[in-house]
């Protein structure tokens, strides 16, 4: 059976815009990161409940690759889809840290609704994915689209290719195992001063590079300091130069290494 990558991304930057319910309504760059993903490929296997087979923390139920398969089958009501994953599991070899602001969950569920598509010819576009996508994470649109970097808002579902050059990048994650919940809460109780349509369509028009040369890890992304509030360990990780990711852990900056 194929191989399929699940990419991580960084967050170039992350804004805050407003609110919408319990949710927080973004501006935000993701971009791919090249060297990092997950592997994903279909095996056989003998008993008929959902398997899949990898390093995880989490039962099951809570994954977010089995999230996507009950979302896919709500969507398209496949007896296919089931009668295919009662004969083979869903196999994850993990590169991407978990709690890491790396989108490595999001990824996976999305490179497993792109696999079905493919390989069920369920006919599904890249649009109805992404809309089945959401159901099941805020960032699962933008893998669903693939693109190397994209100004993503709303709660998610809004993606927008940004055209640029794709960016080499360090990632360094800390064991800190952060709750994103947490970090927009504390945002929202302690932080929040939501960017202005002006401020969100200056930063949508600049570059990654142009962005990441004008701001500092707290101007850029407004996560950092609730979740340095949270987990005051975090603090003892961060260096000059470097940015953070979604609500974290992880920490990135260009590569400066000579191939």
């Amino acid at each position: 059976m194929k191989i399929y990558k699940a990419y991580a991304k960084v967050n170039i930057f992350l804004k805050i815009t407003g609110t919408r319910g319990n949710y927080h309504e973004i501006i935000s760059r993701f971009m791919r990161v090249e060297s990092l993903y997950d592997e994903l490929l279909f095996v056989k296997k003998n008993e008929d409940e959902f398997k899949i087979i990898g390093d995880f923390s989490c039962e099951t139920k809570d994954n977010t690759i089995y999230k996507a398969y009950q979302a896919l089958l709500k969507n398209t009501k496949s007896e296919e889809l089931e009668n295919f994953m009662k004969t083979y599991a869903i196999e994850v070899k993990k590169f991407i840290p978990a709690f890491a602001g790396l989108g490595g969950g999001s990824s996976d569920s999305a490179t497993y609704l792109k696999m079905c598509n493919e390989v069920l010819n369920l006919g599904l576009s890249v649009e109805e994915l992404a809309k089945i996508g959401l159901e099941v994470g805020a960032d699962v649109p933008f893998f669903i689209y693939g693109y190397d970097s994209a100004n993503v808002g709303g709660i998610g579902e809004i993606v927008e290719e940004y055209k640029e050059k794709l960016l080499e990048f360090e990632v360094r994650t800390p064991d800190v195992k952060i709750s994103t919940p947490k970090v927009y809460t504390t945002y929202r109780k302690d932080f929040f001063s939501p960017i202005t349509k002006e401020e969100s369509n200056k930063l949508k028009s600049m570059d990654s590079l142009d962005a990441l040369n004008s701001y500092s890890i707290d101007e850029i992304n407004d996560l950092y300091n609730p979740a340095l509030q949270e987990y005051k360990e975090l603090g003892k990780h961060y260096k000059n130069g470097w940015f953070f990711s979604g609500s974290g852990s992880s920490f990135f900056r260009i590569n400066t290494k000579k191939k």
